[in-house]
């Protein structure tokens, strides 16, 4: 048995999510989208089989790939042995883990360097994610004291569709995804192309991160609004805004007009420019 096959072997394990991709077409179509230069270094995460790994080590300077399931560390490592300086794979959960330190450590590796060294590194992420972290490792990936600069990620079809959405279909996880990055739905994947086979079609989801927020308003304000808005659905933004700020309802009715928006919309029909136009207008 060849290093590539023993990491084969290994059986999808439902716990943690696992459906793997091998798919040439869809490989491929992941790594375009992310639009990899060779002296790009990328961080990886769940690179299970090894299958997107390899296709990313044959682009680009550096990987750092992380992958929970202890069973497939070893074959990993083996797989990637000739390439150990560049290609590193690392046992941990990714949400307890800080992005940006590991492509310093890489950095450093690659360079001869200590982490410290190499602090400020510019990244990107590629990863096949599964389906139950999703939202928590976008979030950590955006809100990280470095965040990459682009996400390829391989998401489910309706939450690709939800962070893509646009004013009339908005939701809090679309909007906490556009205050950081500009979204892109680039190919819808059939469920069929992975194994096990799961029960929903996915998408390859390209973000691309901005310098700034898109909007001026620091996060915790503009967050605070944003969340008391959606917090009761259906509901015009008159009421949700009066329940979720705890605020007297003249004071938002007075808000609301100074931000020109219609007291009986509703929080999906706002783009985020509407959203910090309210927080200015709430804080004045």
């Amino acid at each position: 048995m060849d290093r590539r096959s023993s990491a084969l072997a290994v059986k999808a394990k439902k716990s943690l999510g696992q459906n793997f991709l091998n798919d040439p077409h869809y490989l491929q179509r992941i790594v375009d989208a992310a639009e990899l230069q060779f002296e790009d270094l990328v961080l990886e995460i769940g690179p299970a089989q090894g299958s997107l790994t390899r296709e990313l080590a044959a682009r680009v300077a550096g990987v750092v790939a992380v992958e929970l399931d202890d069973r497939l560390i070893t074959p990993l490592r083996a797989a990637f042995a000739t390439q150990f300086q560049r290609v590193q794979i690392v046992h941990g959960d990714i949400l307890e883990l800080d992005p940006p330190a590991l492509i310093d450590e890489l950095a450093a590796s690659m360079a001869g360097q200590d982490a410290a060294q190499a602090k400020g590194t510019a990244y990107k992420v590629v990863a096949n994610l599964p389906y139950y972290i999703t939202s928590a490792v976008l979030r950590q990936l955006l809100e990280a004291r470095r965040p990459p600069t682009r996400a390829v990620v391989l998401v489910q079809l309706e939450v690709a569709q939800r962070i893509c959405a646009e004013p009339g279909d908005m939701s809090l996880l679309a909007v906490s995804v556009q205050y950081y990055a500009r979204p892109q739905l680039i190919e819808r994947v059939p469920a069929g192309a992975f194994r096990p086979v799961p029960k929903v079609d996915s998408a390859i989801l390209r973000l691309d991160v901005h310098p700034q927020p898109t909007v001026d308003i620091p996060a915790e304000p503009f967050f605070s609004v944003v969340r008391a808005g959606f917090g009761q659905k259906r509901k015009q933004l008159l009421n949700s805004l009066t329940a979720g700020l705890a605020r007297p309802k003249p004071e938002i009715v007075a808000a609301l007009e100074c931000a020109q928006i219609d007291p009986m919309r509703r929080a999906e029909t706002l783009a985020l420019g509407e959203w910090a136009a309210l927080c200015r207008c709430l804080t004045l």
